[in-house]
Order: C-alpha cells, then structure tokens, then sequence
C-alpha cells in the first residue's frame, strides 16, 4: 500500500511538472526585432487598425481625447469582469516602462513583461497574426501620446478562472497563430485584407462565436455571434450581401446602404477605421466579400 501510495504521489509531481512546463508563458526571440527601430507614423496607422483607442480610452472620448489611454473599459464574459488597463506612456500606472519586445510577447503571446498570463480579453489571439515590425512601429507611436496618472482597475474573476497558470493551456488549445481563412483564390488585395482584419483588425473576436471556454470556433468564423452583454445578437460578416464599395464606405463614414449609421461599440470601430486609408478599407471589404458561410 505504502509503494502503490508514493508511486501515485509521484505521477501526481510528474503530472503538475509537466502542466507547469507546458504552460510556460510564451515569449518572442529577442533577436526576431533586433535591429528594427520602430516608426510612429507608420504607427498611428497601426494603433487605428488595432482599434487601441476603443478599449484603452475613457468612456465617450471624442478627438484628442482618444489618444489618452488611461484604460478603465469594463468587458463582461461569463468568466468575470476585465477591465481595460492603463496603456498610455505613464511610466507608473501605464506601459512607459515597458520596453519593445514586452509589447511584441504581450501582443503575441498574452505575456506581460513579468511573466504573467494575460486574460484572451485582451485580443492576443488575434494580434498574434500581427506582423512584429507593425508591433515595433505601435509602440514607437504609443510613446508619443500623453502618459495618464490613472492606476488600473482590478479585474472580478473568480476561482479557478483566477489561476493564470490555466490559461497556458488555454493557448496551448485555442491559440492559432496562422490565417484563418482558406486563402485559395483570393486576390492580392483580399490577401492584404485579411492580414489586417485576421490580425491586427481582430474582426472575429466580436463576430464569431465562442466556445464553452470562450474560445473563437473558428469552423463559424465571422457568422455572428450572442452580444456579450446577453441582449441581441453582434451581426455576421460572412456572407454580408453590401457590395465592397458598401463596406469600404462603412469603414470611412459608418454610414449603410441605406443611410442607417453605426451605432454601439461598432461607432467606436468606425472611429478607428475612418483613420485609414481608402486602399486599407477597400482591402478589408475585398476580403470580406470572399468569406462565406458554412
């Protein structure tokens, strides 16, 4: 009994070391961006594509006001309440202190510059289809905005959604670092779209439905999904009968075909997108208009 006893004990210490092994928070190789010096023109286009702003800003900031990324937005989920952290260069309470790489393995992986596990609140899953130079410019442009003396709000998560540890293999399940979309025949300018709305765009962290463990099923990629909040229905992309022109003007104005406007978190996106370019809306609407239902 005594040996059946420490033989168990043992597979348990195995089992637990293998779990914390594989669940090792990932991080980038420092060399994968060494010798790139990141522009912040090149990327404010990035932090509009990214949509930064509509998470990180206060509630209702209009203009300039946008630019000052105290954080605070509440993100309900059936797991707890997350709130948007402080990301302006505040080098207290924001991300002043952090260097290039802790934003590259935050954006790619959910790894915070101490190790930790981010919450898939924070879209990682899709900024890890971002390309690192894009990355590298994000953060040359977010050092130039006005840091924010706002300390971050906690989030309300409960056991055992509180053990980061889990999260590792909640990657080691969900995270998919490649396209999602079956690319075959699309045209070069579909092919750009959707490494921008795959990637930094993160179109399906709304519009896709989740899994039991909020995980996107990526087999109804952008086909709609239950709004988080319980009331209505976040509206499908896949299959969206505007013509491309239609969604490119979408992108730039927020107005519809028929000269409705975008309301609720998708005027917020509106805000961003009206921030690019008309060849980077017209790329996304390309690829959109190649993305069918199952």
């Amino acid at each position: 009994m005594q040996r059946l006893l420490a033989y168990l004990v043992a597979l348990i210490l195995v089992g637990l070391a293998a779990f914390w092994l594989a669940t090792e928070p990932a991080r980038v190789d420092p060399s994968a961006i060494a010798g790139m010096n990141g522009d912040p023109v090149r990327g404010e286009r990035i932090f509009y594509l990214g949509g930064c702003a509509s998470c990180h800003a206060a509630a209702g900031a209009k203009g300039d006001e946008r630019l000052k990324l105290s954080g605070g937005l509440a993100l309900t989920s059936p797991f707890g309440t997350f709130y948007a952290p402080n990301i302006s260069p505040d080098a207290e309470f924001g991300i002043g202190g952090w260097s290039t790489l802790d934003l590259v393995n935050a954006m790619h992986f959910g790894t915070s510059p101490d190790g930790r596990h981010y919450y898939p609140a924070f879209p990682y899953p899709s900024y890890i289809r971002a390309e690192l130079a894009d990355i590298v410019d994000l953060k040359a442009f977010l050092d130039t905005l006005p840091p924010v003396a706002v300390a971050n709000q906690a989030h309300e998560v409960g056991f055992p959604f509180n053990f980061r540890r889990l999260l590792g293999g909640w990657n080691l399940l969900f995270l998919k670092p490649g396209p999602v979309a079956d690319a075959s025949g699309f045209s070069a300018e579909a092919l750009r779209g959707q490494g921008m709305a795959e990637g930094l765009g993160h179109c399906g962290e709304c519009h896709t439905p989740r899994g039991m463990f909020g995980n996107p099923e990526y087999s109804k990629w952008l086909q709609g999904a239950p709004h988080p909040s319980g009331k209505g229905k976040i509206p499908a992309l896949a299959g969206i009968d505007w013509s491309a022109s239609d969604i490119a003007e979408f992108l730039k104005s927020g107005f519809t075909p028929d000269f409705d406007t975008a309301g609720a978190e998708m005027a917020d996106v509106i805000d961003n997108t009206a921030h690019l370019g008309d060849a980077d809306r017209a790329a996304i609407a390309a690829y959109l208009k190649e993305i069918c239902p199952n």
